[in-house]
């Protein structure tokens, strides 16, 4: 690719920079709630993904209304769970999430190959074919990694917690006012944990049943711990057991199953480091002993 073609790519994605910058300054003026709003009336907050941020006024634009005239509804419920388990329900509604798989999956491969046509760029056509699929699933790809994330915050701290509550049960709170003792103590430390305590709170709050929040919050997380603590929790309210020794009973389970979920991660480091050792450090051994060897051969 000769510099006049780098130039002309240049110009061209120059371009398109100024026109989205032109369209986002067009929908922030325009402000059409009727098109941002939600079914709680709240604008969506803003998402940790720079590229949700940067795309969401794209999506708006030219995306969601095709996202709309998508009606099939296994399909929504399977992106409504990835926006869940993600922990993406404040950031994004199903719409959107489409909307962004859209634009991803179908406008940008289609103006990348336009570009490529234009401009002679000479990029295989197998790469417009596989920006395809993966433009559709990278909502997926952040919506799967931002539940690792939440995953590996949550089995830090459920044991901490359940301690916390076992001791709170056994001063005499009530075990949903020691929940909500430990969600004051958690502000401002980022715990997933606590932000979805506190969702259980309030909807408990709200009308809804502790068992149906309980369980609403193990739909949302999706990990054995929490499904086994809501479990314990709920056996031992229809039970009539005291809490405090269940509790206790869990966090020494959890704690055991932390440190042998440690020990097989030791072990596969220990696989994996073989690697490296294998490729780089032996070979230079044995051209360090041999290689003398090899040249008093030769002479």
């Amino acid at each position: 690719m000769g510099s006049d073609k780098i130039m002309q790519f240049l110009g061209v994605f120059a371009g398109g920079i100024s026109v989205y910058f032109f369209v986002s300054a067009f929908i922030q003026n325009k402000n059409d709630k009727a098109q941002l709003s939600w079914a709680n009336n709240d604008a969506p907050v803003q998402s940790k993904n720079p590229i949700i941020n940067l795309s969401r006024p794209l999506v708006h634009q030219f995306t969601l209304q095709h996202a709309l005239k998508i009606k099939n509804v296994e399909y929504r419920k399977k992106m409504a769970r990835y926006i869940k388990i993600g922990g993406l329900s404040a950031e994004l509604n199903e719409d959107e999430f489409i909307g962004l798989q859209i634009l991803w999956g179908v406008m940008f491969p289609v103006f990348f190959g336009l570009i490529n046509f234009a401009l002679e760029l000479e990029f295989p056509f197998v790469v417009i074919l596989a920006l395809i699929p993966f433009g559709f699933y990278l909502p997926i790809m952040h919506s799967l990694g931002e539940k690792k994330k939440r995953e590996a915050s949550v089995r830090a701290d459920l044991p901490f917690f359940i301690d916390l509550l076992a001791l709170s049960v056994e001063a005499g709170l009530e075990f949903f006012s020691a929940v909500q003792k430990l969600i004051d103590k958690a502000k401002g430390n980022n715990s997933v944990l606590a932000d979805e305590l506190a969702i259980v709170i309030h909807e408990t709050q709200m009308g809804s049943s502790r068992e149906d929040a309980l369980k609403k919050m193990v739909n949302r997380l999706e990990m054995n711990e929490i499904t086994s603590f809501v479990a314990v929790i709920l056996d031992a309210q229809a039970s009539g057991a005291p809490i405090s020794k269940v509790l206790k009973d869990q966090s020494e389970q959890m704690r055991l199953e932390r440190f042998v979920r440690a020990e097989k991660e030791g072990e596969k480091a220990t696989q994996t480091i073989m690697i490296p050792i294998m490729v780089c450090i032996v070979p230079a051994v044995f051209i360090m002993v041999l290689g003398p060897v090899a040249i008093g051969f030769l002479k």
